[in-house]
């Protein structure tokens, strides 16, 4: 499962981070970003409820077709 945040739309309330911080992270200004899209299996449902969490809905959950993981 990759995530992705969208900067035009990322207002900053940073819900996701609040909720992941081990895939969400924050930048100098107060925006939310993710190093790494990737997301570990122990932390998808987490990401998951991050993302649905945004008020804007500027997070994008992507899952890998016939992923096993």
């Amino acid at each position: 499962m990759k995530v992705r945040v969208d900067r035009e739309k990322c207002q900053g309330h940073n819900r996701c981070y609040m909720i992941c911080p081990e895939v969400y992270q924050v930048d100098d200004e107060g925006y939310a970003y993710v190093s790494n899209g990737e997301v570990p299996q122990d932390l998808r449902e987490q990401a998951r409820r991050g993302a649905e969490a945004c008020p804007e809905n500027a997070i994008t959950v992507l899952a890998e077709a016939g992923a096993s993981r």
